[in-house]
């Protein structure tokens, strides 16, 4: 027997727009959506600019949006890296950007300890690829009732990701995103097997694709990661064609001048095209 649903506080009670945590689930268990923002929060104008326009394109296509950032990039390769304003600066914008714009958000989460104070903003607490096995932060995420999106480790196969569900399912929440975002291929490269979409779908929950980290070059530049973002629209139309739930897209202004994941990010320009792509792919009926 599992424990009751953990329950939200107060302040942390609705979603944005009015959605609670189970009804924002629900909208994200129907299909059709994107987590899509820049890759980490550069200043509070350029994010509220890209939430702005992320909204807009996603009505535009027919799409559900939210919006994503990070308060802090935690795992950088270089001591150097860009990683955030930190974590009371960050909820303020992204409590900000909510407000202004009625987008839900989504943003990680590193340790136990931030599970709370991010829950108070945050629509969805997004476990990083890296982490998805530290049993204490899958807790700490899915107490806060809020929904929970675990980023598949590029270490770890489909269907290992199933322990991390049990871990976070004995907490009562079933409120559970699964993300794929490549696996590692020999030094300073990943490969998406699609495979691993209705494998982790049959453990009954809605499955994510990220499309930007997925053409990352984890520390291909040396000092900080490379990418090549001319294959996002192929490996994201595919993952949509192969069913996915939904695409996560990192997209920025001016990528080449972004301080995180420039050469991997999508540039918010090209981003209304592509949404209509993806609409097209996922009201295409298939046979049983």
């Amino acid at each position: 027997m599992h424990p009751e649903a953990p329950s939200t506080t107060p302040a942390a009670a609705a979603a944005s727009g009015g959605l609670t945590p189970e009804a924002l689930y629900e909208r994200l268990a129907a299909r059709r959506f994107i987590f899509a923002g820049p890759c980490a929060l550069e200043s509070l104008e350029l994010a509220l600019d890209t939430a702005h326009a992320v909204r807009e394109a996603a009505e535009a296509a027919g799409l559900f949006a939210v919006f994503k950032s990070s308060w802090d990039k935690a795992n950088r390769t270089s001591l150097d890296g860009f990683r955030g304003p930190g974590l009371a600066r960050g909820m303020e914008w992204l409590a900000r950007i909510k407000q202004e714009t009625g987008l839900p958000v989504v943003t990680d989460i590193h340790e136990p300890e931030q599970a709370k104070p991010v829950a108070e903003v945050a629509d969805v607490l997004q476990i990083p690829a890296f982490l998805c096995r530290q049993t204490s932060l899958l807790l700490a995420a899915a107490q806060t009732g809020r929904v929970v999106n675990v980023k598949k480790g590029q270490f770890v196969a489909p269907w290992d990701m199933a322990p991390a569900l049990d871990k976070l399912r004995s907490t009562g929440n079933r409120r559970i995103l699964l993300t794929e975002r490549g696996a590692s291929f020999g030094y300073n490269n990943l490969v998406v097997d699609f495979r691993s979409l209705p494998i982790m779908q049959g453990f009954g929950v809605p499955v994510v694709f990220d499309a930007t980290h997925s053409v990352q070059l984890p520390g291909g530049k040396g000092a900080s990661s490379g990418g090549d973002r001319s294959f996002v629209p192929m490996l994201s139309r595919a993952a949509v064609a192969a069913g996915v739930d939904g695409v996560f897209l990192e997209t920025h202004p001016d990528p080449d001048h972004a301080l995180c994941d420039g050469p991997n990010s999508w540039p918010l320009d090209r981003l209304a095209p592509l949404l209509r792509d993806f609409a097209a792919l996922w009201s295409l009926p298939y046979a049983s």
